[in-house]
């Protein structure tokens, strides 16, 4: 938001520096991010036509003479048709900075000569001082501008460029900033007048209004003005756009965005002619409706979306732009003008969906009070009366469903402020202060008849009225955040933190995310990080069970790509893997770890944290040496045992069946000291999956874990775990079995039984082999055995032995028998 000073102080006479308002209004809660000075010319004075001569030697052309004050007096030749003797004008000696009025580049006057006449010097029109492009006539100044003076500081305007906050749509008028300054400099701001001379019929027997969505249109207040005569604006009216960045169009259009910028209400005014029966309905657009806007697009309406129409058609989308089809134009001579109050959110929405943004737009859509409607109004019929002349009717058609729904008293008690801010001010001043921003605070017991409590008692309290034009007080803390803010923060006095610090507790969850998140980066798994919504199309590609429960869908998303809460980490995981694998060749490994939302029907919905993995690609970099691999099923078994490993937890794994993952190369992850509890899954992605997401070259491996099972099997874990075993002081004496055994039989059930020997320190499996030499449908298993006792040396005859053992326990239970 734009706020000239030379307006804001037409409200609030403030003489202090811009940048110490800037400093105050920023310090209060109004940021303001930069301050502009417009118009800096250079050279440039305020001239006074003394006289005007025709030229010797050419008709169009005059010879003027101008007074330049202390400087004196100076004749130069002007073709400008306007010029008249009396006026004040914009006059550039030698050496100062114009536009040149042809080739629009800026460039030092030179003195020169016109048709045989001396110009030392030039009468300069809007287009030569770099205001518009208008090159037809001189600028004539206001009639009491000093003369000799800088025109920059006629002229030139100091403008606050603000970032409001969503909360402060008041601020998003120049008196509403005018207000936050005179609060803060202890003046009072003078409102604009609202009174108008009523000359013309009643307005209800001109007009007829008819809200058909009341829930999108809380207020519609309207009223009509006769015989206008639409032109240009005065200059005073077009400065002030122009200050502001704004285009001026004509008298009665300009008179309606300068009480929006003013007052921050958005008004439209429609050529009450073309209004089909004088009849304005409200209602929403019919689908596939059709609107052509003011800015000549023909749009196609939603029946979302919230129109101003007329028994025929609709002529304006309420809140955001009006429509062509009866738009003020120099023909136009009966207004009919319209100040309302739309749905916030759905005025948003409208706007969004067609792409069209309107500074209408930019306050409605942060919901203004019903209340600012009619003072809107009534100012802006004030302002066409002056700039455009006419006839007001008499009243205004006032349509307002949703009187009462807005919060229009708080109740407020001195031991709440002292409460929220942790100071005691004097109830004087808390009244004062709220008095300043346009409040009005009456001690509750007088307002309710009876005497109330002195202003410097400790229980005093008030019920505060809330002005109009703030929609962003609702409740007590709302009042007591303005007190601080105008009184200042800084003299809210510091106090030494007082009571024992808290005990440090233990988070269980925290500290069981944390170490499986260590153990991930470890094994070179980069951490990722996704949405937690997604659309039900992206998470059909990864072909979830038919268990699993509902969505939790979002009441208001961002799109169609994020209308539901997601069910599973594995969408993200392998959409981030696809994107990664595209344009990097070796290997791509990442986790997430975060919550999934399960809708059961009933109830909240069940928030669960999760673990997935995926891996792909090339096991390392290309090098010169070695054969490349890629990373597989076993690959992300690794990383589940390091998971494991470093939360003590004693896993197992055993065949699987998964929707999302290639049948026969799933393995359900297991706690055995948790009763054979599942707390995750790993396998390789499936085919059809991988396609789905655009992956196309595998084997793309991925696991997922359950981190409150994890927390369940940890705590089991810790409640039977193995008794501390000291370090062997002995040699070990490692040996390998060749086994045969039936392909079902699972490797870790092997070494479950292997290890179960008194004598047997560790067992792992070194080679897996399917081919010549073995039977079908039979696998050979290569193990390596550690023997190792704690108090001796092993003999060869004691190893013997217990390899014969182990192996009769194999053949017996499992079918092994020892490969020749």
């Amino acid at each position: 938001m734009k706020v000239p000073l030379s307006w804001m102080k037409e409200y609030v006479p403030v003489e202090l520096p811009a940048e110490e308002i800037a400093r105050r209004l920023t310090m209060a809660g109004v940021e303001v991010t930069g301050i502009e000075r417009t118009h800096t010319w250079n050279g440039i004075i305020v001239g006074h036509v003394r006289s005007v001569r025709p030229h010797p030697n050419a008709d169009r052309l005059r010879l003027v003479t101008v007074d330049r004050g202390s400087a004196g007096e100076i004749e130069v030749v002007c073709g400008a048709p306007n010029v008249a003797e009396g006026q004040r004008i914009a006059f550039a000696g030698v050496g100062a900075d114009v536009i040149d009025g042809h080739t629009g580049k800026a460039s030092k006057l030179k003195a020169g000569k016109i048709r045989g006449v001396e110009s030392p010097g030039m009468v300069l029109s809007e287009k030569e001082l770099g205001m518009s492009g208008d090159h037809e006539g001189i600028v004539v100044l206001d009639p009491a501008a000093p003369v000799g003076r800088p025109l920059s500081e006629v002229l030139g305007e100091t403008v606050l460029d603000l970032e409001l906050s969503p909360n402060r749509p008041d601020c998003l008028g120049v008196l509403g900033v005018a207000r936050e300054v005179g609060a803060l400099v202890g003046l009072g701001a003078t409102e604009p007048a609202l009174g108008y001379r009523e000359s013309g019929p009643d307005a209800h027997s001109l007009a007829r209004v008819t809200i058909e969505a009341a829930d999108l249109c809380p207020r519609y207040t309207a009223t009509v003005i006769r015989g206008v005569k639409v032109g240009p604006s005065p200059n005073w009216l077009q400065d002030r756009l122009r200050a502001l960045g704004e285009r001026p169009v004509n008298n009665v259009v300009d008179a309606t965005n300068y009480v929006m910028f003013e007052l921050g209400q958005p008004l439209h005014a429609f050529d009450f002619d073309l209004v089909a029966g004088r009849h304005v309905i409200v209602r929403r657009a019919r689908s596939g409706e059709k609107l052509a806007t003011l800015d000549g697009v023909e749009r196609t309406l939603t029946d979302e979306m919230l129109v101003i129409a007329d028994p025929e058609r609709a002529i304006g989308l309420a809140g955001v732009m009006g429509g062509a089809n009866s738009e003020i134009t120099e023909r136009t001579v009966n207004v009919l003008l319209e100040s309302a109050n739309f749905h916030a959110v759905n005025n948003r929405k409208t706007a969004r969906g067609l792409g069209l943004a309107s500074e209408a737009t930019v306050r409605f859509e942060k919901g203004l009070r019903a209340g600012l409607a009619e003072v809107g109004l009534r100012r802006c019929v004030g302002m066409i009366l002056e700039v455009a002349g006419g006839d007001a009717a008499r009243g205004v058609i006032d349509e307002w469903p949703g009187r009462g729904n807005e919060v229009n008293e708080i109740f407020l008690t001195q031991q709440r402020v002292q409460a929220v801010l942790g100071v005691e001010w004097p109830a004087a001043q808390v009244v004062n202060t709220l008095r300043s921003l346009g409040f009005e605070p009456v001690p509750a017991l007088a307002a309710a008849g009876g005497q109330g409590a002195a202003m410097g008692d400790r229980s005093a309290s008030w019920s505060v009225r809330v002005p109009y034009w703030r929609p962003d007080i609702t409740i007590p803390e709302d009042l007591c955040e303005e007190l601080a803010r105008v009184i200042g923060y800084d003299q809210i006095p510091q106090t030494v933190v007082s009571g024992r610090v808290p005990r440090w507790e233990p988070q269980a969850g925290l500290n069981l995310r944390e170490k499986v998140r260590d153990a991930l980066v470890a094994a070179g798994i980069q951490e990722m990080i996704s949405y937690t919504a997604t659309s039900e199309r992206n998470e059909e590609r990864v072909r979830l069970s038919e268990k699993t429960p509902g969505h939790v869908k979002l009441a208001n998303p961002l799109s169609a790509d994020w209308a539901v809460m997601r069910r599973t980490l594995r969408e993200n995981a392998l959409r981030t893997f696809s994107d990664n694998a595209r344009t990097w060749r070796g290997p791509v490994a990442m986790f997430e770890i975060g919550k999934v939302f399960l809708d059961h029907g009933e109830g909240l919905p069940e928030e669960r944290e999760m673990v997935v993995g995926v891996l792909g690609g090339l096991r390392s970099e290309t090098h010169w040496a070695g054969e490349q691999t890629r990373l597989d099923f076993f690959d992300a078994k690794g990383a589940v045992e390091a998971v494991l490993e470093a939360l003590r937890v004693e896993g197992a794994f055993s065949p699987g069946a998964d929707s999302t993952l290639a049948a026969g190369r799933v393995a359900a992850v297991t706690s055995p000291r948790a009763g054979g509890l599942r707390v995750g899954i790993v396998g390789e992605v499936d085919p059809q999956v991988m396609t789905a997401f655009g992956i196309d070259a595998g084997p793309v491996a991925m696991f997922e874990l359950d981190l409150e099972a994890l927390g369940k099997a940890v705590d089991a874990s810790r409640s039977s775990a193995s008794p501390y075993k000291p370090f062997g002081r002995f040699p070990a004496s490692p040996r390998d079995l060749a086994l045969l055994l039936d392909d079902g039989v699972p490797a870790g059930e092997v070494l479950r039984m292997i290890e179960r020997n008194r004598l047997v320190a560790s067992a792992s499996v070194f080679d897996v082999y399917r081919g010549k030499g073995v039977a079908t449908g039979r696998k050979s298993l290569a193990v390596r055995v550690v023997y190792q006792a704690a108090d001796r040396t092993l003999t060869s005859e004691e190893v013997d032995a217990a390899e014969k053992s182990i192996l009769n326990a194999l053949s017996s239970q499992l079918g092994a028998e020892l490969r020749k």
